[in-house]
């Protein structure tokens, strides 16, 4: 959605192809993938389906994908929730990789990475609250009791 963020991809360079979610352009480019990795996240929503089974059918045998939204449904129609002990299936010729919960693979790293991303803003939250912080009142789900993320109420 940050077409900063798409930019600041491509301008890494390599073999990542970073696309607009439109659903011709993420198909022809999951046809041509070795490799496919999902990530979308609308914070308090399902993620939607942006690959659906006809494409993963399409896509050539031995491809892999990595659905990393899985936690919140998947966006590619063909995931499933996996584990660690049984991490991948075959569908259609296809490996997929759905393991809930990644970042659990690396929990230390994980919580250095997760504090040390938090602490600046748990710090502002300290000093001043919430209320005075504009740009920190977006990030409040729940206050005083009241649902306050409209993506909430329907969950």
């Amino acid at each position: 959605r940050s077409r900063e963020k798409l930019e600041r991809m491509r301008a890494l360079g390599g073999n990542v192809t970073a696309l607009h979610p439109f659903k011709q352009s993420i198909h022809d480019a999951a046809c041509r993938a070795d490799l496919l990795i999902g990530a979308v996240l609308i914070p308090g929503e399902k993620a939607p389906h942006l690959v659906s089974a006809d494409t993963v059918k399409q896509m050539r045998a031995g491809s892999v994908i990595v659905d990393i939204s899985v936690d919140q449904g998947g966006c590619i129609e063909t995931t499933r929730p996996t584990d660690y002990e049984n991490p991948t299936f075959h569908w259609e010729g296809v490996l997929h990789f759905g393991v809930t919960n990644m970042p659990g693979a690396v929990p230390r790293t994980a919580s250095q990475v997760l504090s040390a991303a938090l602490l600046p803003y748990i710090l502002r939250l300290c000093e001043a609250g919430w209320e005075k912080q504009p740009d920190l009142t977006a990030g409040i789900n729940v206050s005083e009791g009241k649902i306050r993320l409209f993506s909430l109420q329907n969950t």
